[in-house]
């Protein structure tokens, strides 16, 4: 599965804490390329449909939210708003992610946050056999199936992307 334990992150050891079988992928990254495109471009075998990023965001009723989107595609925030039970979602601003989640922006992952908060996974993560997220740290992702990621974050499915 993985390296030394002191190379695992919260992502990763909660995986292995539940017996979810995954698969390390690790790639060069930069300040100036911290987005899921660069990602994909760095995993040759996956399609950008396959490399899902990890977006927060915050409802007016509900507070804290979670996106997983695949990375060629753009959060529709009406959308989630919806499926969430909010009026209005808007992205958590950057300064506030790390506080929040306890990821830093490039390396946030679904997985291992501060606390469980609402997750929704885009819905064409079912068309996959295994998609690929952040592992909690930039350079690290981690490819596991999408109902697995589902249960460990206790998410739901939805269609959450632009048209």
């Amino acid at each position: 599965m993985s390296k030394k334990k002191e190379n695992k992150t919260n992502a990763l050891r909660l995986l292995e804490q539940r017996k979810i079988v995954y698969e390390e992928h690790h790639y060069a990254w930069s300040e100036e390329h911290l987005d899921a495109n660069e990602v994909a471009v760095q995993l040759p075998k996956k399609a950008p449909e396959e490399i899902f990023k990890t977006l927060v965001a915050q409802g007016n009723k509900t507070g804290i939210l979670v996106a997983v989107i695949p990375s060629n595609r753009e959060l529709d925030l009406k959308k989630i708003a919806q499926v969430s039970g909010n009026k209005k979602v808007e992205m958590l601003p950057l300064k506030d992610l790390e506080q929040t989640t306890g990821y830093l922006r490039g390396g946030c992952s679904p997985v291992g946050m501060k606390k469980l908060f609402p997750t929704f996974i885009d819905d064409s993560a079912q068309n996959f056999a295994t998609i690929v997220v952040s592992a909690g740290r930039r350079g690290l992702q981690m490819e596991v199936n999408p109902n697995d990621l589902l249960k460990v974050i206790k998410g739901q499915f939805v269609q959450i992307t632009k048209e």
